[in-house]
């Protein structure tokens, strides 16, 4: 049995509504999983490995619910662009390149590396339609030690040619990388990975949505991010009654757990129901000001009860650094407030620190809290060097870490207790 208790200031959110604080505690996990938080270490716990990290702030690893791996190599560029052409211009040339396994491993190897050392702990992740790549890419991370689902993304229509898969064999290499990995790791799993419905056809939504259910794998895909795009799947699907409805025809809209990604631009009747499926929206605000997406109205969905998790969406988004996002999310949430008449609440600290932690990680189950029976993910914060010059709360000092820290910052991450050496 693994055996661990950390000591040092303890922050973590059981819900929106609170922050739990317990300065110079100790933190015990039996077996990568949380046994509880104590002021006073017990005589039953003197045996267990303790680290002690005193001073140092130690809180939940930060959790993705939304990025592209195959897209790290063009963050930063392109952003002169809406979504659509962006598209056309970058990205689907960029996927192309990863039917290379050696180009694709120069880039996913560094991609892995840059997750740990920014304190992602979690994350859901696209590939490309490759399947030899994206095995590589999920093979890499389960060397690394990081939890994470990754899909093979499927597309059979309206991208460039050589990106363009045949829709029986986009099916079939999706199932064998659901049957090679499904079992293959505890911390990293596949998901259905339709790009969304402008690429992909009937036929292949179809088949997706029945692998779904067959072996109870999650999907992620993209909703209502751009007004080009809505209104062309308007096109795409006359009779539909909604850009949502799409999926939700075909078995991928909360069937089983589901995420999607921006969701700028739907109904009410949209939210009303990823609320009654549970969907998960994936804010990702550096991405939605990049191509000029617009403000996702976060407050609306957290109203609605919807669940929802960050997304950095490299390369849409340019900061892979979950922290950069929590703060451009507060950000954006007050123009939001402002645009709409004050009628839709700034998001704050203790709400997005939650949707970086526990509100994604509600997504692999019992992981982002220090609850009891969680999964004992977390990053050691060191945040001596950020300019403090009077006595802080931790509180306080956790959103200097947020706005000015970074990765120099971050001493250790753990993940279901064992410790993360850095990725080669």
């Amino acid at each position: 049995m693994r055996k661990l208790v950390l000591k040092g200031d303890i922050v973590f959110t059981p819900s929106m509504d609170e922050f739990k604080i317990y300065k110079d505690s100790y933190l015990v996990s039996e077996n990568g999983k949380i046994v509880g938080i104590f002021e006073k270490l017990d005589e039953k716990y003197k045996d267990y490995t303790l680290k002690d990290y005193t001073g140092k702030m130690i809180i939940p690893g930060f959790v993705d619910i939304h990025l592209h791996a195959p897209q790290f190599p063009n963050r930063g560029m392109g952003y002169d662009k809406e979504l659509l052409p962006w598209l056309q211009s970058y990205t689907f040339p960029e996927e192309a390149k990863y039917k290379d396994i050696k180009y694709a491993e120069r880039v996913y190897r560094d991609f892995v590396k840059e997750l740990w050392k920014n304190g992602t702990t979690s994350a859901v992740i696209y590939g490309t339609i490759h399947k030899e790549s994206t095995k590589l890419l999920m093979d890499l991370l389960i060397e690394s030690g990081i939890r994470a689902y990754v899909g093979k993304v499927n597309m059979d229509r309206n991208s460039i040619p050589n990106l363009t898969e045949d829709t029986e064999r986009s099916l079939r290499e999706t199932e064998e990388l659901i049957l090679e990995y499904k079992d293959k790791s505890p911390l990293v799993k596949p998901i259905i990975t339709p790009r969304f419905v402008p690429t992909c056809s009937d036929a292949l939504l179809e088949g997706l949505g029945k692998l779904a259910l067959k072996y109870d794998v999650p999907v992620q895909s993209h909703l209502s991010e751009n007004t080009d795009e809505v209104k062309w799947v308007s096109e795409l699907h006359p009779d539909a009654k909604n850009y949502a409805s799409v999926y939700d025809k075909f078995n991928l809209f909360g069937q089983r757990r589901t995420i999607m990604a921006h969701c700028i631009h739907n109904t009410d009747e949209e939210i009303d129901l990823m609320a009654k499926n549970g969907v998960y929206a994936a804010h990702c605000v550096h991405s939605n000001f990049n191509l000029s997406s617009g403000i996702m109205p976060v407050r609306k969905f957290l109203d609605k009860k919807v669940p929802v998790g960050l997304g950095s969406d490299i390369s849409g988004g340019h900061e892979i650094s979950i922290p950069k996002v929590m703060a451009a999310s507060i950000q954006a949430s007050k123009m939001k407030w402002l645009e709409t008449d004050k009628k839709l609440k700034p998001l704050t600290l203790l709400e997005v620190f939650y949707l970086a932690t526990k509100g994604g990680g509600s997504f692999f189950g019992k992981v982002g809290s220090f609850e009891k029976g969680y999964e004992m993910d977390c990053l050691i914060i060191d945040d001596s060097n950020l300019g403090i010059y009077r006595e802080l709360t931790v509180e306080e000092r956790l959103e200097k870490f947020i706005y000015l820290g970074d990765d120099r910052n971050i001493v250790d991450r753990y993940v279901a207790g064992k410790l993360l050496k850095e990725p080669r």
